[in-house]
């Protein structure tokens, strides 16, 4: 599996922006999706994931109630939606593939990870 992270940009903080990670291979519907962030000299976070089916979502509490992120099957694609940015929102966003197909925390339950698209929240 391969994936492309797109949709990163500058935004004034309390702005929106949408996020999507397209993927290669047939299989993409069986993975669980995750979204990681990593802000300069920090290490890299978890921000949320989606089970294989889209059934299930589980998100960091930093942006619970901010981000949601969905996934069409159909597109082999997950998006991340970002609402009421903050400066500390700030990072490179890797989205990431696991073939366990559930909805993940750990980085090492992912098998395959995007190049990173960055976000820069201004205040």
């Amino acid at each position: 599996v391969q994936l492309q992270a797109s949709g990163g940009g500058l935004v004034q903080a309390g702005g929106s922006l949408r996020l999507s990670c397209a993927a290669s291979g047939r299989t993409f519907s069986r993975y669980g999706m995750g979204w990681f962030r990593q802000a300069p000299g920090k290490e890299r976070e978890f921000v949320g994931s989606i089970r294989w089916s889209g059934t299930r979502t589980y998100y960091a509490d930093s942006v619970k109630g901010r981000y949601t992120i969905s996934r069409d099957n159909a597109k082999n694609t997950v998006y991340l939606q970002m609402n009421r940015l903050k400066p500390e929102d700030t990072a490179v966003y890797y989205c990431a593939a696991a073939a366990g197909g559930g909805t993940y925390s750990d980085t090492e339950q992912y098998d395959y990870w995007g190049q990173g698209t960055q976000v820069t929240v201004s205040s």
